[in-house]
Order: C-alpha cells, then structure tokens, then sequence
C-alpha cells in the first residue's frame, strides 16, 4: 500500500488555504468545504475539509492506495477486519472501502489511478 494523503478538519477552509499555500503547498483542488494539495517534494498530497467544532471525531481520515482494492479487502474481510464500507465507486472518481483502527481513526483503503491528482475539475493555480 501507499499512503497518499491526510485529510485535517478546518474550522475555516479558506484561512486553512492561505495558511498551507504560504508554506509552499501546491493546492490542485478548490471548493468550499475541501482543499487539495500536492506536497513540495514526493508524490503525497493532503486536504482540509471544514469540521464543525465538537463531536467525538476530529475528522481527521488516513487514506492507503491499493491497485487491487477489492481483492485486499476481501482478503482483509477474511481475516477478520472489520469494514464501515466495502468497495465502492465514489462520486469523486475513487473507489473506496473505510473502516476504523482500535484508536476510533478513520481508515480509507481506496483506488483512484489517474484521478487521484488529475481530477477532471482539478485546478491549475500558480
């Protein structure tokens, strides 16, 4: 598996942009309750999402890429791991199955290909 991305709560996305861009971050997806960013070096990205304050998760989803989801789920399902959500196709172009570690984390086992950083609305910002 490969990680591909962490995605933090943002009380305020639009502050969370600026604030990520300034760091040298390359932001490749843009609306107004999610940002996407592709690291300065490497092939990793990370997102913000707005989270409203309180509940009992942060919000916070670590995402592992496989090229063969389904298979490695069914494996993992055998092997007594459970799932939230087995393989499924995604509105975003993904294909992802989430479960949860003993810590309450949430886990996205997904694949994306191509679209993982080339979206067709991915946007090309300086």
């Amino acid at each position: 598996m490969n990680l591909n991305q962490v995605t933090l709560p943002a009380r305020d996305v639009g502050e969370s942009v600026d604030f990520y861009r300034r760091l040298g971050f390359r932001q490749i997806v843009d609306s107004p309750h999610y940002a996407r960013f592709e690291c300065p070096e490497g092939d990793s990205t990370f997102s913000v999402h707005a989270s409203e304050e309180g509940g009992d998760h942060s919000g916070v989803v670590v995402y592992f890429e496989n090229d063969r989801l389904d298979e490695l789920c069914a494996n993992l399902r055998k092997n007594g791991v459970r799932f939230l959500q087995m393989p499924q196709d995604e509105r975003w172009l993904w294909r992802e199955a989430r479960l949860v570690d003993p810590s309450g984390n949430t886990v996205c086992l997904y694949q994306a290909g191509g679209n993982r950083r080339h979206p067709p609305w991915r946007i090309d910002a300086d």
